[in-house]
């Protein structure tokens, strides 16, 4: 299966696009459902057309938006049938804004969020972003047939857990895509500091140890997409810890595996799949995780 070239010297104007408007659509669920452990409900959830809130209870009627990748918009869906939808390709991220909340008005439901992006330095609040945007279609279809590829590995990573582990969502603030594995010990109070992020929710997700590995286009950033893994607390030696594939990256404080090695191998998804593995057996084993009791073989009983 072909893995789809990501260049963010092309690309990167589009990310920006779907980074903040997926931080829209994550904030109206925040504002709009009852908080779960870590998050979790809030994450975007991959979808066969691109990614999509979990659905969200209102008066005007239960009703979900989505990414549609395939057809380059923000599209509504709501309980009774009803459905809708603005262009992703707009002058501004601001008329994007505009568009979406317009949308949600004339169909009743909620549309009231938190203005300004989070995990963004610098971040200007969506009505006030005037700078012309530059959505490329072709772009978002790659990033689309990444997804495509890359979150199938994901799944079948997470299936090998029996343990409390998240399901393989999608942070809309840092812009990835993700999988989270627990050894039900609690963990050291985190410190924070995350860029419009408050610290008390950054210490609510890392609550207890995890090992957490992901997918990172690059987003608003316009960075080289990357693989990661990581654990919080790192334990000693993790750092030093043999992969075949990628390295660890102390100004990150986690592994790393750029998107573009992965594609060129003669297979990226076994590739890929090492990867989460190895990443997560050097910090489940120098942590003394009860691998015994956590894991399981990726089969139905």
């Amino acid at each position: 299966m072909e893995w789809p070239e990501l260049d963010p010297a092309r690309d990167a104007g589009t990310w920006r696009v779907l980074h903040l408007a997926s931080q829209m659509l994550g904030k109206l669920r925040v504002a709009h459902s009852d908080w779960v452990n870590h998050g979790w409900h809030v994450a975007l959830q991959p979808a066969a057309n691109g990614l999509a809130t979990l659905p969200i209870a209102a008066e005007g009627g239960r009703f979900s938006l989505s990414l549609d990748l395939c057809n380059h918009r923000i599209h509504l869906l709501v309980s009774d049938g009803r459905s809708d939808s603005v262009p992703l390709a707009q002058p501004s991220i601001a008329a994007l804004h505009a568009e979406l909340i317009d949308m949600l008005d004339r169909h009743g439901l909620p549309s009231r969020f938190h203005g300004t992006p989070n995990e963004l330095s610098d971040a200007v609040p969506f009505a006030e972003d005037e700078r012309p945007i530059d959505y490329r279609e072709d772009s978002a279809v790659r990033l689309r047939e990444a997804l495509r590829v890359v979150v199938p590995v994901f799944e079948t990573f997470r299936a090998g857990f029996a343990g409390k582990v998240s399901p393989v969502h999608f942070w809309w603030g840092s812009f990835d895509l993700a999988v989270t594995r627990f050894s039900g010990r609690p963990a050291p109070d985190h410190p924070g500091g995350v860029p419009g992020l408050p610290d008390r929710i950054t210490r609510e997700a890392y609550s207890h140890e995890v090992s957490s590995a992901g997918f990172w286009p690059g987003g608003a950033f316009g960075a080289d997409p990357i693989f990661y893994s990581y654990a919080y607390p790192a334990p000693d030696g993790f750092a030093e810890a043999a992969v075949s594939h990628g390295a660890f990256d102390a100004g990150l404080g986690e592994f790393v595996l750029p998107y573009a090695e992965v594609r060129s191998t003669a297979d990226p998804a076994d590739t890929l799949l090492n990867f989460l593995k190895q990443t997560y057996v050097a910090a489940a084993d120098l942590a003394q995780w009860d691998r015994a009791a956590l894991e399981r073989e990726p089969i139905a009983p």
